[in-house]
């Protein structure tokens, strides 16, 4: 390891004279840039099909469709668009012939299934169901698929029976059990359940030229069991799985009853596809979460992902092996002190791809099922998304440079090669901030990484106010990655510098280093808030201490309410600002008034009527006396993790104490700013206030 305060050189150098022509990354162009995302392979390998988002500069609208290239020839065509102008699609996958592409869209009203011949050709619709298709997984012959509808349970196999019958005109709802309502929906009654439906035989190119009858009928699979699958609200496809033989699903499902929203013990559940049996519990006997199955090829193994800890949602998942025939699980990579991401299954069955927050970055490794010997195959930066198929692997990828960006490489990582435009390719006339990893001894004499970054026209020897950025989660991390809410680059772009501290909770650093901020969100992290920005000033002498912001959202929101009540000292600096979005203000409030209740019990020691001095150790609102330094406060009404009561109570301290402040509050959004315009609303607000008390 390198001596204390050492630069990690990463792309710090020094800075070239800026040209008139060139320009710092803004909001603007954030917003306009095309997302690549979901590729899929045809089964040799011989062709990646992608999702590509595009902006509609005029509307500030956008518009999804599915983009090929083919991998045989090596010749510099871009790749080409497979789905018309116009359509919005999602979720490609591909038959097993290869000849044929499957995807979601809502273009008929609701999101239902389509195909495209891969050759080109015009979509064709494949079910006309009366609700939404939410995922769907193609069976292993290609004859069947799988998918999820939000159903009543008690509907079973009836998709039409998907509206209450509500006596009265009364808008009054009851409810017997939690959630009453969950991440930024109010609930309804409504399920996330399993369906098996037929293909059109023409979807398979039996009768080509044939019109296809749309499916409309389907057999329910989990609708036998009380709970969601996928998970909501960020549950996937990769939740649940065929088995080769196509005779089961194998799914992650929470059946909690009334404990739901303080339980995390999700259990793999086989579902007989034919719904003659009950389904089977393959899990039982571990109390937390178990998720992401995986077959082999011979159905024999079951690989999937796993925790130990009953209700801590960011335990570490390591990845099991499961008989099926015995019933005996192990854990393939024990040793490994990293969480893993989704698994990917080699070809040959030896191996598992997959993701995991490994120092600052989030790699893609190569896991050895019979040794559990792991090795990282794909670095510098984050892997977001991987596919194998034949002899190819397919992944995107970001960093602090620019957003995802596809690239395909051989099955060991090795000579890569990009599909897509990078970020500076896109926007030539846009200079990023060059960025450098550093390291310090926080809590504990520990080790404790950060990253700073240069305003885009950087000139040695002048000094930058800084922007001093600080995660959420707080298991979380601000890494080589790229974001499209909390991005440096458009800091950089303002001409700020910026500093990041993964401090103790954060992930990537082994489990015990993210156990650590559990029961001391107040004194472990801020110590390494503290040590990192002494850190950083003392090894980047263009970072101007006197002159700085700090910024946070989600438990970076209640770290800034936290300093507003406990970092005043002149030593480590005084703030100039303080920017808060959707922070937790009255963490005793927030035990009961927030929906996933697992999360502040664990991060308590229990409830808040059991442990209330835990509670009040760290409460922001205890210590609003001492809050002097001007804060804008963020604040989603459909934030129902950190409800609006937690920002308008913020916001109420300030105005009654006499400190400066601001309320900037979206009514149409959740803990995260995600539609298009708010996002530049959010952005120019927050640069206003910078702007006001640093300058620039």
């Amino acid at each position: 390891m390198s001596l204390r305060y050492a630069l990690l050189p990463v792309m710090l150098m020094a800075a070239l004279p800026v040209s008139a022509q060139e320009r710092g990354f803004e909001v603007r162009d954030m917003v306009a840039l095309d997302r690549v995302s979901s590729p899929v392979l045809t089964p040799n390998g011989g062709t990646v099909i992608f999702a590509k988002r595009q902006m509609d500069a005029e509307n500030i609208d956008t518009r999804t469709g599915l983009w090929t290239r083919n991998l045989l020839t090596r010749d510099l065509a871009p790749p080409a668009r497979l789905t018309p102008e116009g359509w919005n699609v999602d979720s490609p996958s591909v038959s097993p012939d290869g000849r044929t592409v499957y995807f979601l869209s809502a273009r008929a009203g609701t999101r239902q299934l389509y195909s495209i011949p891969l050759s080109g050709g015009t979509p064709r619709q494949l079910t006309a169901f009366p609700l939404d298709i939410g995922s769907y997984r193609l069976s292993p012959d290609g004859t069947r698929f799988a998918f999820s509808a939000d159903v009543f349970l008690e509907c079973g196999a009836d998709l039409r029976c998907g509206e209450h019958n509500a006596a009265g005109k009364a808008s009054g709802v009851v409810y017997d059990r939690l959630f009453v309502r969950h991440w930024d929906t109010w609930a309804d009654g409504r399920r996330s359940a399993l369906f098996v439906a037929p293909l059109p035989e023409e979807a398979n190119g039996a009768r080509r030229g044939a019109s296809v009858k749309a499916v409309t009928e389907a057999i329910a699979v989990s609708a036998s069991l009380d709970g969601d699958i996928p998970s909501k609200p960020f549950g996937d496809v990769g939740e649940y799985a065929w088995a080769p033989d196509g005779q089961s699903i194998v799914g992650s499902i929470r059946v909690a009853g009334k404990g739901e929203a303080w339980s995390t013990n999700f259990d793999l559940y086989r579902f007989p596809v034919n719904g003659r049996m009950a389904p089977v519990n393959l899990t039982a006997g571990n109390p937390a979460w178990d998720t992401d199955p995986v077959f082999s090829a011979d159905g024999q193994k079951l690989y999937y992902r796993a925790m130990k800890r009953a209700g801590f949602e960011a335990d570490r998942f390591g990845v099991m092996e499961l008989d099926l025939a015995s019933g005996r699980s192990r854990e393939i990579a024990p040793a490994w002190d990293r969480s893993a991401g989704g698994l990917v299954l080699s070809q040959d069955g030896a191996a598992l791809y997959t993701t995991a927050d490994d120092l600052g970055e989030h790699p893609l490794f190569r896991i050895d099922i019979a040794t559990g010997q792991v090795r990282k195959i794909v670095g510098d930066g984050t892997v977001s998304a991987v596919e194998i198929a034949g002899p190819t692997l397919a992944f995107t990828r970001n960093s602090l440079r620019g957003g995802d960006q596809l690239f395909v490489a051989q099955l060991d990582g090795a000579s890569p090669r990009a599909i897509t435009r990078s970020t500076q390719e896109i926007l030539p006339q846009v200079r990023f901030g060059e960025y450098a990893q550093f390291n310090f001894k926080g809590w504990n004499d520990e080790t404790v990484y950060g990253y700073v970054v240069k305003p885009w026209n950087y000139q040695a020897g002048r000094k930058y106010p800084v922007a001093f950025l600080i995660h959420g989660g707080p298991q979380g991390s601000f890494g080589d990655s790229w974001s499209y809410r909390w991005n440096p680059q458009t800091y950089a772009g303002q001409g700020y510098a910026v500093v990041m501290i993964d401090f103790h909770g954060s992930t990537g650093y082994g489990q015990a280093f993210t156990d650590a901020i559990s029961q001391h969100w107040g004194d472990r992290p801020l110590e390494d808030l503290r040590k990192g920005w002494a850190a950083a000033q003392e090894q980047y002498p263009f970072l101007d201490g006197g002159n700085a912001c700090a910024l946070g959202a989600s438990y970076g929101g209640y770290m800034i309410n936290w300093i507003a009540g406990n970092w005043h000292s002149p030593v480590s600096g005084a703030w100039k600002c303080l920017v808060n979005h959707d922070g937790v203000f009255d963490t005793r409030s927030m035990g009961y008034v927030t929906e996933e209740l697992w999360f502040p019990e664990w991060e308590n020691g229990g409830t808040p009527y059991g442990n209330p001095q835990a509670y009040e150790r760290f409460n922001p609102v205890n210590h609003v006396i001492q809050w002097r330094v001007p804060m804008l406060v963020v604040q989603g009404g459909k934030d129902y993790r950190v409800p609006v009561d937690q920002g308008l109570s913020a916001f109420t301290a300030l105005q009654r104490r006499g400190v400066e402040s601001r309320l900037l509050y979206f009514p149409d959004e959740n803990h995260w700013v995600l539609k298009a315009q708010n996002s530049i609303l959010w952005h120019d607000t927050v640069n206003d206030w910078l702007k006001q008390h640093l300058g620039r």
